[in-house]
């Protein structure tokens, strides 16, 4: 089974778990953290998912990490995660935490490539265009890559609006090449 379909089928229980526990916000608060501490170090990903390493240590290592600041009921989900020699996947899982958690709220993620960083002008527009075509909360990041000459890239989900000046630029080569 791909790591996609077990992250997902573990998200979802953990989602059912945290309504029944009624720490759902709680549990999206610690995702988050999870999210951000195994993002930014990579040896901790790496003991994740090499098999060798002992379930006690993966167990002890996790605890330590999140032990102090975690809901109780997370915790017991790393441990039931390393138990069934799940541990590699629990990035994916957190992060597939995240998009069921903000389904049930509601909340819809986008994200601004643009050439420079957007004002909060433009960010509130992004944000009520988004609103109007999707409804509900909206979260907007925004990268920059200058590599965009001008303009912008948004993405919302499997959507993707291409309004940079590169990818005009694209276009128009590809229209002269045919």
């Amino acid at each position: 089974m791909s790591e996609f379909r077990v992250a997902s089928r573990y998200a979802k229980s953990l989602i059912d778990l945290a309504r029944e526990q009624n720490a759902l916000d709680a549990i999206y608060a610690d995702m988050l953290q999870v999210i951000e501490v195994i993002k930014s170090n990579s040896q901790l990903q790496a003991v994740l998912k090499n098999p060798i390493i002992k379930l006690d240590k993966k167990e002890s290592i996790l605890s330590s990490i999140f032990g102090k600041s975690a809901h109780p009921v997370l915790l017991t989900f790393f441990n039931l995660l390393i138990e069934k020699g799940r541990a590699g996947v629990l990035y994916a899982t957190a992060k597939e935490f995240i998009v069921e958690f903000n389904q049930e709220k509601g909340i819809v993620e986008a994200s601004v490539l643009s050439a420079a960083p957007l004002s909060s002008e433009q960010k509130e527009q992004i944000i009520l265009l988004v609103k109007e075509e999707y409804g509900g909360e909206v979260i907007l990041s925004n990268e920059i890559d200058p590599e965009l000459i001008g303009g912008f890239i948004l993405t919302v989900g499997d959507r993707q609006i291409d309004a940079s000046i590169a990818g005009k630029l694209n276009r128009l080569e590809q229209h002269f090449l045919k």
